[in-house]
């Protein structure tokens, strides 16, 4: 049987440690899709193709190493139903600290419900990169501070044109 994984965000923009839970979930899933939430309330800095191709960037080398299928994808809803859309029987969720386990833990209960049958897994963050978040690494970009501590090399590149545009 193979075990597919669905670990869902915003990604925008990819982070170190978005990249720290996928390599640490490709390791406990033959099949990992990554969905891209997109919200028609939001206007995320980076459009949707922008972050199916950072993550594709992103995640090609972790695919590699770990044997792992990752694939990206988009949805507008529940990730329960996305996740069960791609046939996933597992969600993945990572975790900071205490609030996000707070927070992910009520979330489990509500697709525990609606789908008893897709479990959900979470993945601590590496020490290294738990204080990272996306939204906080975009406003240090905005304001023209350096996140090269935040992001990979190539992320950085797109993230400060972004940010040199949007100035």
């Amino acid at each position: 049987m193979t075990r597919i994984g669905f670990y869902s965000g915003s990604f925008d923009p990819v982070t170190l440690g978005h990249s720290d839970v996928i390599r640490r979930a490709a390791g406990l899933v033959d099949q990992l899709v990554i969905g891209i939430g997109i919200n028609p309330g939001k206007a995320p800095m980076f459009s949707d193709a922008e972050r199916v191709a950072m993550l594709e960037d992103e995640t090609r080398a972790i695919a590699q190493q770990t044997g792992t299928k990752i694939s990206i994808v988009t949805f507008s809803g529940l990730a329960v139903e996305a996740a069960r859309a791609h046939k996933a029987t597992i969600i993945i969720r990572g975790l900071r600290d205490g609030t996000d386990f707070d927070y992910e833990m009520q979330m489990a209960g509500m697709n525990g419900e609606m789908a008893p049958d897709i479990q959900t897994v979470y993945v601590s963050a590496s020490p290294n990169v738990r204080h990272i978040a996306a939204n906080l690494v975009r406003a240090v970009a905005a304001l023209g501070g350096d996140a090269s501590a935040f992001v990979s090399k190539d992320v950085l590149k797109r993230l400060q044109a972004k940010a040199a545009k949007q100035s």
